[in-house]
């Protein structure tokens, strides 16, 4: 049976989500292991993921000449090539190359945000725009949970560099599957740019993404939210494998369930609140009310991380709804306040300042962890910053109910 144009677009991007997002997120996970080779603290992985956050930063600010000349589709294939490429370099022992396979890592993971909204802006029914948006964006945690349940086994299966390659295969697999959607959804591409590549090196893009922010009254609210969000799921998905496993005692495997749990919760709040929203009528409204949320949340499992087995996992699930639930409603929000001809440029520009936040926030966790011996208190920082992000942000709607 022949899918439905915006099926084919969902199953496409949902895809390469999912894949994309299962190979960034064995990488905290494997944490561990990663510092243990390159003779580092442990807390030192929340560097590597802030370079990774640089390279989606570098695709992001620079990368939408690439993206118009060569179609949604071919750019998430060309993204997943980079993210096989980098796990590679990642796997050496060597911390140096390790950094540049993480920033090829970013490069690759970058395409899915603005390659993902031309498509499925296109194609989704208006009606229930936000709620396709968000099972897309729910890729995101269902690749993280299946990382965090087949991340442990693998290693232990096939040992540290096995894993790796296995990792590897399936992004590569993934890539060829999507192969049959390009002749429909990459039909209406962009202006075609054969100095895309010149342009991607160009710091007057960074300028431009930055400037396209004022096409709506709303953008600068949601980009400051988004940046709020990105610095605190930053922080959670870095630091939370490690947090466990040094300072709660837990095994790499019971450390992976948790991060299981929080991302499985995460990817059902992520369908559920693209309903939601499109039955309130209001995105920016709900996303503000779940940064008050999340950053209470973040704050019980904190208090609670050391009490019993049970408690600690419905924490995970709260956090993991609250926090991580969010993408789906901000980028359905960004593409429907968005010129129709600026979709892409808006949305990587947004999604640009929010890895701007997710680069600093682990750089500043890592910082403060290590000044103060505890994991307590920048995580305790993470939640407060959002949480008051999402008060002013209520205050200011109060304030002007047009938005």
């Amino acid at each position: 049976m022949k899918l439905p144009l915006w099926g084919s677009a969902l199953s496409a991007t949902l895809l390469v989500q999912v894949v994309s997002s299962f190979a960034g997120a064995a990488i905290p996970l494997l944490g561990p292991i990663l510092t243990l080779r390159w003779g580092l603290a442990p807390e030192s992985i929340g560097y590597v993921s802030a370079v990774v956050s640089v390279g989606i930063c570098w695709f992001l600010a620079c990368g939408n000449p690439m993206l118009d000349h060569h179609g949604p589709v071919r750019a998430l294939q060309i993204g997943l090539a980079f993210v096989a490429a980098g796990l590679l370099l990642l796997s050496q022992p060597f911390g140096v190359i390790g950094l540049a396979g993480a920033l090829l890592v970013g490069l690759g993971l970058a395409p899915n945000t603005p390659a993902g909204s031309q498509i499925l802006m296109r194609t989704a029914p208006a009606d229930h725009r936000t709620l396709v948006f968000s099972i897309k964006q729910a890729g995101v945690p269902l690749g993280g949970a299946i990382a965090g349940f087949a991340v442990a086994p693998l290693v232990l299966g096939f040992g540290f560099t096995g894993a790796i390659w296995a990792v590897v295969a399936v992004v590569l697999i993934s890539a060829l599957a999507v192969q049959p959607f390009r002749r429909s959804l990459d039909a209406e591409k962009g202006k075609q740019n054969r100095a895309w590549a010149r342009m991607f090196l160009s710091p007057s893009s960074l300028s431009r993404s930055a400037r396209v922010l004022s096409s709506h009254a709303s953008l600068p609210m949601l980009t400051a939210l988004g940046v709020s969000f990105s610095i605190t799921q930053a922080c959670i998905t870095s630091f939370t494998a490690t947090y466990m496993v040094t300072r709660h005692g837990r095994t790499l495997a019971e450390a992976g369930h948790l991060v299981a749990t929080l991302l499985v919760a995460s990817t059902l709040a992520r369908i559920f609140f693209g309903w939601l929203a499109d039955r309130m009528g209001s995105g920016l409204h709900l996303l503000c009310l779940l940064a008050v949320a999340a950053g209470s949340a973040i704050a019980l499992l904190i208090g609670t991380a050391g009490t019993s087995a049970w408690l600690i996992y419905l924490c995970m699930a709260l956090v993991g709804a609250t926090s991580m639930g969010w993408n789906g409603v901000h980028m359905a929000e960004l593409a429907r306040v968005s010129p129709p001809a600026l979709i892409g440029d808006v949305t990587s520009g947004a999604s640009l300042f929010g890895f701007v936040g997710s680069i600093c926030g682990p750089l500043a966790f890592a910082v403060i962890a290590n000044r103060t011996g505890s994991f307590d208190w920048p995580f305790l920082m993470v939640a407060g910053q959002l949480a008051v992000s999402g008060a002013f942000a209520l205050w200011y709607l109060r304030r002007r109910p047009s938005l």
